[in-house]
């Protein structure tokens, strides 16, 4: 056989073991993580990994001559560096809170749920009308920080004369975490109730944007919350109750998801520690309250860029190599496991359709053309709520519908105002509840 194909061949017939023998303490050290969720900082499972593959390589050794005795062990230690690096913090692990925006004053309000949040007020700079129902804008998340991007659209509505005030929800932005299992749909629900008793003006208008468009709708099914409420508004919704959450049907047009340039940079989810801990409690092999990493190291090492295409799919595919940069780095706040906790309560909770078809609210739904939710997320809440007056099916926008792009704000901008002030609406009343079907089957 030729020296070029020998020494290859002899090359891998060392590789290959070393690699199983590595690869073996990784693989038993994930499954100690699993077993224990993470208990420890993912100590224990280190220290059990370690024992077991330290006696494997003992019996090994005693089976090779003198001079080799010591080889069994390089792969141990090989295995145990990198299962070490899972179990060592790299970012703080007491809460590092976004500092203030130079735009606008953070406040701090204490609620009767015990929730301590973050609150923004934008006063109506419009010297000519002002309207008397105050606004309240609700953002996605779950538990996720207010976008600068979002921040600039509440501004241009407080230029057209409407006071307009948000929070961002326990545990998101600069808002005070929570005990993680209270961590609930419900929870935000009677968060948004009580912050409406302590703004304290009465009835208000009420704008709420994909998962705060949720905490929105299960708030019109519960009339003690929904007598707080003048106006609604529920723009690009996620699933409202668990049936919804388990229905599988298309979205909309084509997003910029596998067309957008990958995000570049560093990123937590390249460092072992956090890849291992994010990526198995999305896999559902963790719980959100593991040991292996704390709540707030958790929102401290997650950032913009672990979002991945997940940002490029709130945009048509059109806008794929012009996606605005949403927040910047020092705002970006996101807390993955307060947000799969909730995401969990609503696929866990019955349906609401009964106590939706009760709402008298006024409201409105806002659809994205390009949208990357599920379509019957939309539409569920537009069959069983009696209330949703018109429905704003909107052209050439993604799911980020006010995206400062082009002229889309000022569009967001129109349709909401000729809503709340009752006048005739921008776009055409599409899709109604009659067309439900055809919008479905014509994949709009």
């Amino acid at each position: 056989m030729p020296t070029s194909v020998i020494r290859p061949a002899r090359l891998a017939g060392h590789l290959v073991p070393t690699l199983a023998a590595i690869a073996g303490p990784v693989a038993l050290f994930l499954a100690l993580i699993v077993l224990t969720d993470g208990a420890g900082s993912g100590l224990p499972s280190w220290l059990a990994t370690l024992g077991i593959a330290t006696a494997a390589a003992l019996g090994r050794s005693r089976r090779c001559i003198r001079s080799a005795r010591l080889v069994p062990f390089l792969p141990v230690v090989v295995a145990a560096a990198l299962t070490a690096s899972v179990c060592i913090p790299t970012v703080p692990t007491a809460r590092q809170y976004p500092p203030d925006l130079p735009f606008v004053a953070t406040q701090h309000w204490n609620l009767t749920t015990g929730s301590r949040i973050a609150v923004y007020h934008y006063p109506p700079t419009n010297t000519g009308t002002r309207h008397p129902v105050p606004f309240v804008y609700l953002n996605g998340g779950p538990v996720r920080g207010i976008s600068v991007l979002d921040h600039r659209f509440l501004q241009l509505l407080a230029r057209q004369g409407y006071d307009v005030y948000t929070y961002e929800q326990a545990g998101g932005g600069r808002s005070d975490l929570l005990p993680m299992g209270q961590y609930t749909i419900s929870r935000s629900v009677r968060d948004l109730a009580a912050f409406v008793d302590r703004l304290g003006k009465g009835r208000v208008d009420i704008l709420g944007f994909s998962s705060g468009g949720v905490v929105l709708t299960r708030a019109l099914t519960d009339p003690r919350v929904a007598a707080r409420l003048h106006r609604a508004i529920i723009a690009e919704p996620g699933p409202m109750d668990g049936p919804t959450a388990h229905i599988t049907g298309h979205k909309g047009r084509e997003s910029a998801r596998d067309l957008a340039p990958t995000m570049t940079g560093p990123r937590s989810t390249l460092v072992p520690r956090y890849a291992v801990a994010f990526g198995l409690m999305r896999l559902g092999l963790l719980t959100p309250d593991t040991g292996l990493i704390g709540q707030a190291e958790g929102d401290n090492a997650f950032i913009a860029a672990d979002l991945g295409s997940d940002t490029a799919s709130a945009y048509c595919a059109r806008d794929a190599h012009r996606i605005p940069v949403e927040d910047t780095e020092e705002n970006f706040s996101f807390s993955p496991a307060a947000s799969l906790l909730i995401q969990q309560t609503i696929k866990d909770s019955p349906s609401i359709a009964p106590q939706l078809r009760h709402s008298r609210t006024p409201a409105m739904l806002m659809i994205a053309e390009c949208s990357s939710q599920v379509r019957q997320w939309a539409t569920t809440i537009l069959a069983e709520d009696p209330a949703i007056q018109r429905t704003q099916y909107m052209p050439g926008v993604g799911h980020h519908i006010w995206n400062g792009l082009d002229d889309n704000n000022n569009r967001a901008a129109a349709i909401v105002t000729a809503f709340l002030q009752d006048k005739p609406a921008p776009l055409p009343n599409y899709p109604t509840r009659s067309e439900i079907p055809t919008f479905l089957r014509d994949h709009k």
